[in-house]
């Protein structure tokens, strides 16, 4: 059997935590902080934990080795 390779893309996207939940940077950041409200900039900062069955989907589909 050939090796699982991990999606480049995903190990750029996504940090695996040692409990085995998913961290992910949370979208809607790159353009048009106008248009946004200083609210939603405040809550947008930083990462946040992906719900469990997503977080599953990704660990098994694009990062398999961890």
């Amino acid at each position: 059997m050939p090796k699982l390779k991990t999606k480049s893309g995903a190990k750029k996207r996504f940090k695996i935590t040692a409990t085995g939940k998913v961290l992910y940077a949370q979208s809607g950041k790159r353009h048009g902080m106008i248009k946004r409200t200083n609210k939603q900039i405040r809550n947008l900062r930083g990462t946040s934990v992906m719900f469990k069955s997503d977080g599953d989907k990704i660990i098994r589909f694009y990062l398999p080795n961890g």
